[in-house]
């Protein structure tokens, strides 16, 4: 993990992050980040709203992981918009697995899956164990593919 200066709202702070991010696009910036933290439990981290009120920069925590998400621009679709207007992406998208997604590992699988079901998270695969351990697939607000897996 590096460390490096950041800034939210005029005061320095330092932030430690790991050597690799996903990074997610939005429609609505704001309102993925009240959702993935209720659905998914992720905490913020940072919050940076243009002065149109578009996400800039944002920055959840998800155990020792970071997940940066923004919008990037008025024009952006997210993944379940753009699949309700194109054949080809909805056709593919048929499949439970993950792809452009994130998989996250968490402490209790079930209790997880509870949660996201709950808030609306759309479910792809109920929770199921292998040799690697548990797992359930689901998608978020806007239909970006998550897996979150506890270890054996």
């Amino acid at each position: 993990m590096a460390t490096r200066p950041s800034t939210t709202g005029g005061n320095a702070i330092s932030t430690t992050y790991p050597d690799v991010i996903p990074m997610f696009a939005y429609e609505n910036g704001p309102a993925a980040m009240d959702w993935l933290a209720k659905a998914f439990g992720f905490t913020e981290r940072m919050r940076l709203l243009d002065n149109a009120g578009r996400l800039s920069h944002g920055e959840l925590q998800a155990g020792q992981g970071v997940i940066m998400l923004a919008t990037p621009s008025p024009d952006y679709q997210g993944p379940r918009h753009h699949r309700a207007s194109c054949p080809a992406t909805e056709k593919w998208s048929g499949v439970h697995y993950i792809f452009d997604g994130a998989l996250v590992y968490v402490d209790d699988v079930d209790a997880h899956f509870r949660r996201a079901k709950a808030a609306g998270a759309v479910i792809l695969s109920e929770p199921e164990r292998d040799t690697y351990g548990k797992r359930y697939r689901a998608e978020d607000l806007e239909g970006h593919r998550w897996m979150f897996m506890q270890r054996r």
